[in-house]
Parts: C-alpha cells; sequence; structure tokens
C-alpha cells in the first residue's frame, strides 16, 4: 500500500470506475421511459461506488474510511438488484446478467479486501 498516492491508485476504485464506465455505456441502451427511473438508479448507485471509495480515502482516519467504504458496499448490492429488474423488465438478456453481476462480485471481493486492510491497519 506504501506506492498509494491516491484514491486512483486503489484497485477497489480502479474496478469500479470501469463498473461505471461500462454501466453508463449499457444504460444508453434501456428505454427512454426509464430515463427518470432505473436509468437514473443506476447512475447513482454506480458513481456512489467510486464517490464513497474517494471520500473516504480522503478522510485520513481509518474508521471512517471504512464506514465510506461501506456505503460502496451497499451501493454495489443495489445495483445488483438493479440488474435483476433489468432482467426482468427484459432490458438485458441472461449473459449480460451474468456478465454484470461476476463485474459487482469482484469489485466487492476486492473492496472486502481494502476494508480488511483498514481494519488491520486502525488496530
Amino acid at each position: 500500500m506504501s506506492d498509494i498516492k491516491s484514491f486512483e491508485d486503489l484497485n477497489c476504485w480502479k474496478m469500479a470506475r470501469k463498473l461505471r464506465n461500462d454501466i453508463s455505456r449499457l444504460l444508453k441502451t434501456f428505454p427512454d421511459h426509464e430515463k427518470f427511473e432505473l436509468i437514473a438508479q443506476m447512475r447513482r448507485a454506480s458513481r456512489s461506488v467510486t464517490h464513497n471509495i474517494a471520500e473516504g480515502y480522503g478522510r485520513f482516519h481509518h474508521k471512517e474510511n471504512i464506514q465510506f467504504c461501506r456505503t460502496s458496499r451497499g451501493s454495489l448490492h443495489e445495483l445488483l438488484d438493479q440488474f435483476i429488474t433489468a432482467f426482468d423488465e427484459g432490458y438485458i438478456d441472461q449473459e449480460v446478467l451474468d456478465k454484470y453481476k461476476k463485474q459487482v462480485y469482484d469489485c466487492l471481493a476486492v473492496l472486502n479486501g481494502y476494508i480488511n486492510y483498514l481494519k488491520r491497519a486502525s488496530n
């Protein structure tokens, strides 16, 4: 972790950024009537993941950082439900759902690793 100089160096942030950008492209394929519903919710949730990792990093206190990372983790779970909703509504197929579920679970695994690191560092 010694080569971490900014939240931009964190693997959990990098992975969440890729997910956010992938979601942004996907949302362009959703129907217009979802613009203020599912599209807006997914956009906010995907942005919340990276925003909270960045804000937590900027707090410089491990316990505060952990709390912001937990909020990011919650947003990742929210995205899982939103992908299932998109599947149920017929906006994405099973293959796309599985792809994004894997991406979300990969982000969760790395974020959980970062949270565990912060817990150890705060003790």
